[in-house]
């Protein structure tokens, strides 16, 4: 595997995620932004942030594969948050738990960035993806 995911003792403790991963692979995916559409472009889990937040794991996941890789292989993902509020790392947490079995989810580094808007007026999150494969 050509990622491993580590917490310096001397960082915070979190279980959303590693503070460094450390890649040896050769092959860099980039995955741009995943939302909450399905395969046919419809809004999934309007008004639930939690809902919107698993389905753009989803999102990734499928990206992931066609590339050849999984959640093992993701260094880094960014995730967008429209009018992100620390109170909203309940329903983050939600979302991811409730597909980290499904995905097998890795704990890989995560930046959790606040915006005014993404490209629909529905969309409550998006998430990008960095992943190092051999």
């Amino acid at each position: 595997m050509p990622v491993t995911l580590m917490s310096p003792d001397e960082l915070f403790k979190t279980d959303m995620y590693r503070h460094v991963a450390i890649a040896s692979g050769t092959r860099h995916v980039y995955i741009a932004g995943q939302v909450a559409r399905d395969a046919d472009g419809n809004p999934v889990a309007t008004d639930d942030f939690a809902g919107q937040v698993a389905q753009a794991y989803r999102n990734v996941a499928l990206a992931l594969s066609a590339a050849g890789a999984t959640f093992d292989d993701v260094v880094r993902l960014t995730m967008y948050v429209v009018d992100w509020k620390p109170e909203m790392a309940t329903g983050l947490d939600a979302g991811m738990k409730a597909v980290a079995e499904e995905l097998h989810i890795s704990l890989a580094p995560i930046t959790v960035i606040g915006v005014a808007a993404l490209f629909a007026p529905d969309l409550m999150v998006e998430i990008e993806a960095t992943a190092v494969v051999d």
